[in-house]
């Protein structure tokens, strides 16, 4: 695909289609909303807020779109899955998490219905996919980040139940979540973690505010377990399975971020042009001047080796390949790349750049989180020798 900073995908039909419907909803209808209620991206959102975000773009097609048929989506490519999420951010929305059910709903669950039995799809998942009830993704702990095994929860087998003790961090969506997919290691078996469904209001259960990240977004939540004790039936998957289910949920997402994060790039650019050319020193435009013009150049071309990169490898994952190496090369060159845009994109703005709650310093202070968040730039490199050495 040739390189223009807001693509076209004449080549997909479907996906053109799609991109222009998703484009038109987010300037006439979701931004819109937002500036009337005074939706930033730092805003505490509440749930009714949220559900007619996930309603609205239900009846457009948008919410769980990626699911197959049978599940009420249209069964999108990831290559097309990745054009839309990059038009997500790209657009500023502050909702943007929520159109395609990135943030508590079915993107959230779609790589896990393989697991689920009969009776969990009609209890827990398929209300997330009609946008009905919200999930959280439970794994990480205060000492157990990128090194999971170090997770202190356990799960203890009681008769017909399992009964959970442990302290989750940094689990998104928490605060408007129904329930929690909960990874713990089971007691009597130091090796053997599993994947549980729990109600967030079981007994034994709370749920905290969590730390607010340096993005400002207020999307995550504590969860704290004292002797909760949740259904043998509730157990997803067997015993066992939990990091499988975990991590390779994680390997999936580390490539699916990386379009909202170009997304996000590609707005700071936008931004900084618009910025470049109204903005005047010394007699003439910013624009004029050749330090500007290769900053100029130098995010854009960023923006072209990243999305070409994933895009690649979208196109592998959608002819059933391993990209375990793939997704880590790109979740490790995005973040970087993006991160280098944005400060760019500060660098052009200037002293404009640097206050607080203007949006190329929220889109700084977001893609800095990302070289972290979900596997750090060192963890990514680590992945990458140790399978390819």
């Amino acid at each position: 695909m040739p390189y223009t900073l807001e693509p076209s995908y004449d080549d997909n039909p479907r996906l053109k289609e799609l991109v222009e419907r998703l484009r038109r909803y987010l300037t006439d209808e979701l931004i819109p909303y937002e500036r009337d209620r005074g939706i930033t991206a730092e805003s505490r959102l509440d749930r009714a807020t949220l559900e007619h975000v996930w309603k609205r773009s239900a009846e457009l097609g948008f919410y769980g779109i990626s699911l197959p048929p049978e599940l009420g989506g249209q069964g999108l490519h990831f290559t097309e899955l990745c054009a839309l999420k990059e038009e997500l951010t790209a657009s500023g929305a502050a909702l943007s998490h929520s159109v395609l059910g990135d943030m508590g709903g079915p993107l959230r669950v779609g790589a896990i219905v393989k697991y689920a039995t009969e009776q969990q799809m009609r209890r827990y998942l398929m209300p997330v996919i009609r946008g009905e009830r919200a999930c959280c993704f439970s794994i990480t702990e205060q000492d157990a980040g990128s090194d999971v095994r170090r997770m202190s929860t356990t799960a203890t087998p009681d008769g017909d139940t399992y009964v959970l003790n442990g302290h989750k961090v940094f689990s998104s969506a928490a605060p408007f979540a129904d329930f929690a997919i909960v990874v713990a290691r089971m007691t009597g078996n130091e090796e053997a973690y599993s994947a549980f469904l729990v109600d967030l209001d079981s007994p034994g259960c709370r749920v905290l505010e969590g730390d607010v990240p340096m993005s400002g977004q207020q999307m995550e939540g504590d969860l704290v377990f004292e002797d909760c004790r949740i259904p043998a039936a509730n157990l997803l998957g067997e015993i066992g399975q939990g990091l499988r289910i975990g991590i390779g949920r994680i390997t999936l997402n580390r490539l699916l971020h990386c379009p909202s994060l170009i997304g996000a790039a590609r707005r700071a650019w936008e931004l900084s042009v618009a910025h470049s050319k109204s903005r005047v020193a010394f007699g003439q435009p910013l624009l004029a001047l050749q330090a500007v013009q290769h900053k100029l150049a130098d995010m854009a071309t960023d923006l072209y080796a990243a999305r070409s990169m994933v895009l690649a490898t979208a196109a592998r994952a959608d002819r059933g390949q391993n990209i375990a190496v793939e997704a880590n090369m790109c979740k490790l060159f995005t973040s970087e790349a993006c991160f280098r845009i944005a400060d760019q994109a500060v660098q052009i703005h200037g002293k404009t750049g640097l206050t607080r709650g203007h949006e190329v310093e929220q889109i700084f202070r977001t893609l800095r989180m990302f070289r972290i968040v979900t596997g750090t730039t060192e963890i990514h490199k680590n992945a990458i020798a140790k399978a390819l050495v």
